[in-house]
């Protein structure tokens, strides 16, 4: 249970980081604006035309009575604006990172050198198109793992009292490991840590992707809150990446720009 508490930890130093890096944060935030008006975009439209769609797709209750036509047909509104929404949530995170994939991997890898003893980061070495690719056939493979998730658990969501209590529960965790996975990915892709050995990673220690995770999903429901909050998660994922892979990692002691490195985790009686 300890892993909860450092996963949100890292939550909290990765919006410390870039709350001292000012620069890096309002360039972080543009990526985050352009995906919030796409979305937004995309669910008026579907509003707004989201009814006609179901009738265009629904032909056989045409001659259907009243009022079972329209209630047949508001439950599949519903059901297709909840769904959205949900998915909205899912690839929010994975369609912000593929617009700002070349700021994102800068400001991964100043966290990096930032805190690592020796002042380095790693390197992918390959060119930005390759890297593009890559992000975006990994983030598709996701968000379709995410949209089954989403799938099952709307179906559960109809059993009486487990999908009222349980199921929300169980989303919130899914939706953060998932949320973790995306952000991470930025750190450890430039490692050539590849999708599959990610996930093993992160199955691993799932209580630490949990504490990183969760509360940012909850918090990401809020449109605004995620664009807001988007470049802090990506160097608090940096620091959980580093701690995956048993990577030793010091922190700067003092918020003025000062040097004074002090291992994560080090308090008043540690020795070194």
């Amino acid at each position: 249970m300890r892993d909860l508490g450092v996963g949100f930890g890292y939550l909290l130093k990765g919006q410390r980081w870039v709350a001292r890096h000012g620069k890096q944060y309002g360039f972080g935030l543009v990526p985050g604006l352009i995906t919030l008006v796409l979305y937004a975009g995309a669910l008026v439209a579907l509003a707004l035309w989201g009814e006609d769609f179901v009738a265009w797709t629904t032909p056989f209750a045409d001659d259907w009575s009243s009022p079972w036509i329209g209630l047949f047909r508001g439950f599949l509104t519903v059901v297709l604006f909840a769904l959205a929404l949900l998915l909205s949530v899912l690839t929010f995170t994975a369609v912000t990172l593929l617009i700002g994939q070349p700021f994102y991997e800068n400001l991964s890898e100043k966290v990096d050198r930032d805190v690592s003893p020796d002042g380095t980061a790693p390197e992918s070495g390959l060119p930005l198109w390759r890297e593009l690719w890559i992000s975006a056939c990994d983030s598709l493979r996701i968000v379709v793992r995410a949209l089954l998730w989403a799938v099952l658990l709307f179906a559960l969501g109809f059993v009486p009292f487990v999908g009222q209590t349980v199921v929300p529960v169980l989303g919130f965790f899914v939706t953060g490991f998932f949320l973790t996975e995306e952000l991470t990915a930025v750190a450890l892709q430039r490692r050539g840590v590849e999708l599959r050995e990610r996930l093993t990673l992160l199955r691993a220690r799932k209580t630490l992707v949990w504490g990183f995770g969760t509360p940012l999903g909850l918090a990401f429901l809020v449109p605004l809150v995620a664009v807001f909050l988007m470049p802090g998660a990506v160097a608090g994922a940096t620091l959980l990446a580093r701690d995956l892979l048993g990577e030793e990692t010091e922190e700067d002691g003092d918020e003025d720009g000062q040097d004074q490195p002090e291992p994560f985790g080090a308090g008043p009686g540690h020795s070194g």
